[in-house]
């Protein structure tokens, strides 16, 4: 599957029982090695120094020391791992994931709270399986730059890493994002690039379970520029919002209103590709209420998610950008998009935020985001 035989795991937890279910389920994986296990941060720092792991499955309460200090320390002495840290359902235990993640852990699993140890053990397989497979790719295959410069016949810009393979000659009146693994991190980098008087309503479909989304909403808001908040069903849609889809739940624009006037619509549809919310839930409403006057972005996450939301926007004339390879947590939902041909620009992290303002103002050049010339 890889040119890396295995994955080298150690599991830090101070319960014994969860401890047992994680190597129960690790141990199922034939390219997992689990080389060791510490009920404390103390122990697991000791021990990842000593055994190099490539992945710790990480809590973040303990005692001795907290799973935040380990993440804070890691990225000093063994840079090189990557840790996946479990979560509670709480309020607090959001704001402590973010925290989390932001210091550098690749995902989250919330925590166990419920159930026998057969379906914990299940519920923990399920959600861990295609985080491992994408840790395994991005171990495997980690792109530069410049290996990200594809289209050279159709390009009509190019620069190590961006490319915009086509121009957009309509002015967008809304933007819609989506995001996964490694989003928050992402998103934090992206909301302070985009001005606060943009213009256009932006909505963000980022997979995360309840609570989780306020407290992303909360922390984006915080970061200054444009407003950020987690949508409510039945609002009436505003430019210069950012709206982001509530955890477990699935978030679509429709016309609620007299007059066609657009609104937020929550509901509690069923899953698509495994996700609530949905991006290609999302995509589709923005298709059918905007149409050619829309911008469409998908960025860093796993599975493909987007795809067939962002093919019917791409129909209806919107403008499509991906994040490149390179920058991406996880190369999993640009993929497609970009392999299909439905891309009008492929950019770096750091310049997506320009290119979203190249498409809904003529003038945006004047804030000064794009640094290039095409």
């Amino acid at each position: 599957m890889s040119d890396i035989v295995t994955l080298k795991a150690l599991i830090v937890d101070d319960s014994a029982m969860h401890r047992k279910i994680v190597q129960d389920v690790l141990e199922t994986f034939p390219y997992i090695e689990v080389v060791g296990v510490a009920q404390n941060g103390k122990i697991a720092l000791s021990k990842a120094v000593a055994f190099k792991p490539d992945l710790l499955t990480l809590d973040i309460e303990m005692p001795e020391m907290d799973g935040l200090e380990v993440l804070e320390r890691l990225r000093h002495e063994v840079p090189e791992a990557v840790a996946i840290v479990f979560s509670a359902f709480t309020t607090e235990g959001a704001r402590i994931t973010l925290r989390a993640l932001e210091l550098g852990a690749f995902d989250f699993i919330p925590k166990p709270s419920a159930g026998n140890l057969m379906e914990n053990r299940e519920r923990f397989k399920t959600a861990i399986a295609p985080m491992l497979k994408a840790l395994l790719r991005s171990k495997r295959t980690k792109p530069s730059v410049k290996e990200a410069s594809v289209y050279p016949k159709s390009q009509i810009f190019t620069d190590p890493g961006h490319i915009r393979l086509r121009r957009h000659s309509v002015i967008s009146k809304a933007v819609a994002i989506g995001i996964s693994t490694g989003g928050p991190v992402a998103l934090a980098k992206l909301i302070p690039d985009i001005p606060a008087d943009i213009g256009v309503p932006i909505f963000i479909v980022q997979h995360m379970p309840p609570m989780f989304t306020d407290a992303l909403a909360a922390k984006l808001n915080s970061l200054g520029g444009i407003s950020v908040k987690e949508a409510i069903n039945g609002e009436v849609i505003c430019a210069n919002t950012v709206y982001i889809a509530p955890g477990g739940k699935q978030m679509k624009v429709a016309a609620l209103y007299p007059g066609n006037l657009l609104a937020i619509q929550v509901t509690d549809d069923p899953p698509e590709n495994n996700c609530k919310p949905s991006v290609d839930y999302l995509f589709r409403s923005i298709a059918r209420h905007y149409g050619k006057y829309a911008t469409g972005v998908i960025m860093t996450g796993m599975g493909c998610d987007g795809t067939e939301g962002l093919k019917l926007m791409k129909q209806n004339g919107a403008m499509i950008i991906a994040q490149d390879e390179s920058t991406c947590a996880v190369y999993g939902m640009p993929r497609k998009p970009v392999e299909i041909g439905i891309v009008d620009v492929i950019a770096p992290l750091d310049l997506i935020a320009g290119e979203i303002c190249r498409t809904v103002s003529r003038n945006i050049m004047n804030h000064g985001l794009f640094i290039h010339n095409s």
